[in-house]
Order: C-alpha cells, then structure tokens, then sequence
C-alpha cells in the first residue's frame, strides 16, 4: 500500500471514530506503527502534527454541528471528547475567532441575508 492510500484510509478511520477519545497509542496500534514512527511520518506526509490534525477535525465537526444547532454547545464540546466547556470554548475561539455562540449566532445572520438576497 502507497504512502496515499495509508494516510488517506487513516485520516478516514479518524474521521469516523472523531467522537471517540483518540489516543496516539491506539491510533499507532492501528496502523501498524511505533507512535513515534506514525507522528513523523503523519507531520512530513499532511504538514500538521497527528495531535493537532485531530483537534481541528473534532472542531470542524463540532462546527458543523452548531451551525446545524445539534443540541446544546456543552452537548457538543462533551460529543468531540472536550474535557469541559471552557476548554472547548478556548479552543474553538483560537481557532474560528469568535465563540462558540457568536459564531452559531453570526452564521445564523448570515444565512437569513443569504435568504434575503436569494429571494429578491
């Protein structure tokens, strides 16, 4: 199997599993490789650390999530595996530069003038 297909199949399976506790031992028990190996190889083959490439994708979901108003934003932080709210929050705010709330909020804004403009 080509680098491609391995790291294509792994970001997949970690996608699947993104609600679960993803823990490196697990994720190199998986591929079939030393956690060290799996880390050097992931960073060199996408760019970005294997830690850092799970917490974005555990935000993108939980975006998506709130925009679509899945439940509450603690339900959501507490779904990607958050160990609290607060965290989430301080994450989610690095990341997208604005809250969890302004964001579901802004968006909801924006999608109303997208609505507004679309029918006119």
């Amino acid at each position: 199997m080509n680098n491609s297909c391995f790291f294509a199949d792994l970001i997949m399976w970690i996608e699947s599993n993104i609600t679960e506790r993803l823990f490196l031992d697990d994720i190199a028990k998986k591929s079939g490789y030393s956690k060290w190996h799996l880390q050097r190889l992931f960073k060199n083959h996408t760019g970005v650390s294997l830690g850092s490439f799970i917490k974005l994708k555990k935000l993108e979901f939980a975006s998506n999530e709130i925009l679509r108003k899945e439940g509450t934003i603690t339900d959501v932080a507490m779904k990607y595996g958050f160990d609290s709210l607060q965290d989430f929050t301080r994450c989610f705010t690095r990341h997208y530069g604005l809250s969890p709330s302004k964001f579901r909020k802004k968006e909801k804004t924006l999608a109303r003038c997208y609505d507004i403009q679309k029918n006119q």
